[in-house]
C-alpha cells in the first residue's frame, strides 16, 4: 500500500505534467528498477512468438534472443531495457545503479545485436513483434539517443543496426496498411505510431516521419465520437480512443487538434470532474490476460497527460483530463508491486513511462519540411 506521503507526490507528478523532465519518487523508482532487474536476465517462464519452419528452430529463448530473452517475452524484455535507461537516466544516483548498468552492458553487447538481426533476417519473420514490440524497441533508441552519457553512447552503438531493421519494418508494413487496427492490446496502430514517430523525429528521419504524419491524418483525421464508453474491454492494456487521441497530438497543429478533440471526445466535462472515466478492475492479479487492466490505467493516465498538454492552458477540458489523469496514477501505481510475475514483468516499464513523465516530452506538433 502506498503512503499518504507517496501518493501526494504521484498526484503533484500528474498535474503538472508539463513541467520538464520530472522524476519518481524515489521509493517508486526503486521499485520499478529492482522488477525490471528481475526480468532482464531472467529467461524462463518464457513465451516464445515463434513460428518454426525446421526442427532446427525449435531453441532456447536465450539462443534465439542473445539480448532479448528474459521478461517473458521479446517485448517486454525490451521495454525492460528501456526501463532501465530511462531511471538511469532520470534518477542517476539510484542504489541500483551499478546493477542496471552492468545488466545492460552484459545484454546489448553487439555481438547480441548480431544475434537478433540474424532472427529478424531468417525467412518469415517479417511481423516479428509487429508493431508493438518494434514501437518499444525504437523507443529504447529514442531514449539513447537524447542521453548525453557515455553509457548510452556504447549502447546506442551496439543497438544502431536493429534500430535500423525496425524502422525499416515501418517502411515495409505502412504502405500496406489499409485500415487502422483500433484494438486495445499489442496489435493497436495508434500506440505503435506515436513512438515510431517519436524515434523518426529524435533520429531525424524525415521519410518515416513523413510516411507516419500521413498515414495517422489518413486513418484518424475524420473520425468523430470515439465510444469511449465501451472501454475497457476485458483484456485492453491501451486505450483505442485515448491512444488515438495521444497521436494525432503529435500530428496537428494545436489550434487545429483541440477542434478534432471536441469532435473526437466531446464529452470530456468541462468542471475538472474525474468520475467520468472509471479505472478498469482487476480481479485476478495472477491471470497474465486480466492484469492488462492495470496496465490500461497507466497508459491512459499517461494518455491523458498527453492530450491535456496539447490544449491551451486556458481550455476547460484540461482540467478534467488530468483529474481522470491523476485518478488512474493512483490506482495504476497501486498495482505494480511486483506479487504476481504476470504483471511483474511488464506493468513496472508502463508505470516508469508515466510517472517520469516521458509522454509528455514527445513533441505535439511540427511542421514538415516541403
Amino acid at each position: 500500500m502506498l503512503t499518504l506521503s507517496l501518493l501526494g507526490s504521484l498526484l503533484l507528478t500528474t498535474q503538472a505534467a508539463e513541467a520538464p523532465e520530472p522524476a519518481p519518487a524515489p521509493a517508486l523508482e526503486t521499485r520499478f528498477m529492482t522488477m525490471a532487474l528481475d526480468c532482464v536476465q531472467r529467461e524462463y517462464p518464457n513465451k516464445i512468438s515463434h513460428v518454426l519452419a525446421s526442427d532446427a528452430d525449435a531453441r532456447t529463448p536465450r539462443e534465439l534472443h542473445p539480448a532479448f530473452y528474459g521478461c517473458f517475452d521479446w517485448h517486454s524484455s525490451v521495454h525492460g531495457h528501456w526501463l532501465l535507461v530511462r531511471l538511469l537516466r532520470t534518477m542517476p544516483d539510484s542504489a541500483l545503479t551499478q546493477a542496471a548498468t552492468a545488466a545492460l552492458d552484459a545484454n546489448l553487447t553487439p555481438e547480441n545485436i548480431a544475434g537478433e538481426l540474424a532472427y529478424f533476417d531468417a525467412e518469415g519473420r517479417a511481423a516479428f513483434e509487429r508493431p508493438y514490440g518494434l514501437a518499444w524497441l525504437l523507443q529504447l533508441g529514442s531514449e539513447l539517443r537524447e542521453w548525453d552519457d557515455p553509457r548510452a553512447a556504447r549502447w546506442r552503438e551496439a543497438i544502431a543496426p536493429l534500430e535500423q531493421t525496425v524502422s525499416d519494418r515501418y517502411r515495409s508494413w505502412l504502405p500496406n496498411l489499409a485500415y487502422p487496427i483500433r484494438i486495445g492490446t499489442h496489435n493497436q496502430s495508434a500506440f505503435a505510431l506515436g513512438l515510431g514517430l517519436d524515434w523518426a523525429r529524435e533520429a531525424g528521419d524525415a521519410g518515416l516521419e513523413a510516411l507516419i504524419v500521413s498515414k495517422a491524418l489518413e486513418f484518424h483525421a475524420q473520425d468523430r465520437n470515439c465510444p469511449i464508453g465501451y472501454e475497457p474491454s476485458g483484456e485492453d492494456f491501451l486505450s483505442p480512443c485515448l491512444m488515438e487521441a495521444d497521436l494525432m497530438r503529435r500530428v496537428m497543429p494545436p489550434a487545429e487538434y483541440a477542434d478534432w478533440l471536441q469532435g473526437f471526445l466531446p464529452d470530456i466535462p468541462l468542471d475538472g470532474a474525474s468520475d467520468w472515466l472509471t479505472p478498469g478492475i482487476v480481479l485476478d492479479a495472477s491471470d497474465g490476460k486480466l492484469v492488462h487492466l492495470d496496465g490500461v490505467n497507466l497508459s491512459r493516465a499517461w494518455a491523458l497527460e498527453g492530450i491535456a498538454s496539447a490544449l491551451p492552458d486556458a481550455d476547460p477540458r484540461r482540467a478534467s483530463l488530468l483529474a481522470a489523469a491523476a485518478v488512474h496514477t493512483d490506482v495504476g501505481t497501486q498495482s505494480v508491486n511486483g506479487e504476481d510475475y504476470a504483471g511483474g514483468h511488464w506493468l513496472a516499464s508502463f508505470a516508469t513511462y508515466l510517472v517520469t513523465g516521458r509522454g509528455v516530452e514527445a513533441p505535439a506538433w511540427r511542421e514538415l519540411p516541403e
